[in-house]
């Protein structure tokens, strides 16, 4: 393995889109929803066996969950842990880690990798992990990964693919965030457009100078941290200026405006588990079409619903389709599998009436 080559894990969200499962104290990321007795966590280390040295990972997450990560993570050491002391979206969060592991070596390659999604080809995701570091290691750039899409889905990002450099890599032409249903079909049917993987890799000069040139209000506050980066004095330092960095995502303060980024077209089975239908997509369905993980389930004339209770409790259901039914000791969600996009809503209106009491 490349000694060169870092991955940042980015493991500090909420997961609101997977209520009521998936809460403040532990979000998705640290659930086994698969069932494969790993977490999505888990799962996302796992996958980067021989293709990053173990003590070149890096977690960056909420101070709340440095515990869960160490105990689901031993081999994790806790100065591989960043903890942000305010949540402040992708951007300052990224930039963190890269001047953190420019101290830590000055010729370093990152890739940057969600901790929630599914990949089920491994050994094609790790040769398009490979092929994207060599890019980088060759060339001043950006890259992302770009999926062929298999629908007019209105959950994720789009890219749409420029002029070609090879068969694997296109220079980035445009970006476009979740559109509806209209131009996600219009996206589909043109053949240039890939779903956004939210997987990046940077050179820490190249995201560096990125932010310098296209995000400078979060560039001048890490600019102003001189050589405590690695250091004791590091922790104080962000606990001081952390908050004052702007809630901006990366994708915003620099993909979408650096002329630097390329998309590899991958093929490995990605998905992001970002809402339930993605766990309806990607999990096995009985002869009904229902999905039903780890739940004791009497479906009468019910179809195509993801049905999921935590413990021994038995649901029954008569007359229901194309649901989600979800059941905690303290909440129970009953929402239109077409309607996921609208639970974050829902969250945010529990929190309105009822504090964080449900979160």
């Amino acid at each position: 393995m490349e000694k060169n080559r870092y991955c940042v894990i980015m493991c500090g969200g909420v997961g609101s889109r997977f209520w009521p499962y998936s809460r403040t104290a532990l979000p998705k990321q640290f659930i086994d929803f698969l069932g494969t007795g790993r977490s999505l966590l888990q799962l996302t280390v796992d996958r980067l066996e021989g293709i990053v040295p173990a003590q070149n990972i890096i977690m960056l997450t909420n101070e709340q969950y440095a515990s869960i990560i160490q105990e689901q993570l031993p081999q994790i050491k806790p100065e591989q842990i960043l903890l942000e002391p305010a949540r402040r979206n992708t951007a300052p969060c990224n930039a963190w880690a890269a001047w953190h592991i420019k101290a830590l070596n000055p010729n370093a390659k990152i890739m940057v990798a969600p901790s929630d999604h599914l990949i089920l080809k491994h050994q094609a995701f790790k040769d398009s992990v490979i092929k994207a570091f060599e890019f980088i290691e060759q060339n001043d750039a950006i890259v992302t990964f770009g999926v062929k899409p298999s629908r007019p889905e209105t959950g994720y990002g789009y890219i749409q693919e420029g002029t070609p450099v090879d068969e694997h890599f296109s220079k980035v032409k445009t970006f476009t965030e979740k559109p509806d249903k209209e131009l996600a079909n219009v996206f589909l049917e043109s053949g240039e457009f890939y779903w956004n993987s939210g997987m990046f890799f940077w050179s820490v000069d190249t995201i560096i100078e990125a932010m310098r040139t296209h995000a400078p209000e979060i560039a001048e506050i890490f600019d102003g941290g001189n050589d405590i980066y690695a250091t004791d004095a590091e922790k104080q330092f962000i606990t001081t200026n952390y908050q004052a960095c702007p809630n901006v995502s990366i994708d915003y303060a620099v993909m979408e405006k650096s002329h630097h980024v390329f998309v590899e077209k991958v093929d490995f089975g990605w998905s992001d588990l970002g809402t339930w239908g993605s766990i309806y997509d990607n999990s096995p369905k009985n002869r009904d079409g229902n999905v039903t993980p780890g739940t004791r389930v009497l479906a009468f004339d019910s179809h195509h619903n993801v049905i999921a209770a935590r413990g021994d409790k038995l649901v029954v259901v008569s007359g229901l389709n194309d649901y989600i039914v979800a059941d905690t000791p303290d909440a129970l969600l009953i929402v239109p599998i077409n309607d996921e996009q609208k639970i974050k809503n829902y969250v945010n209106e529990a929190k309105t009436h009822f504090g964080d009491k449900y979160l």
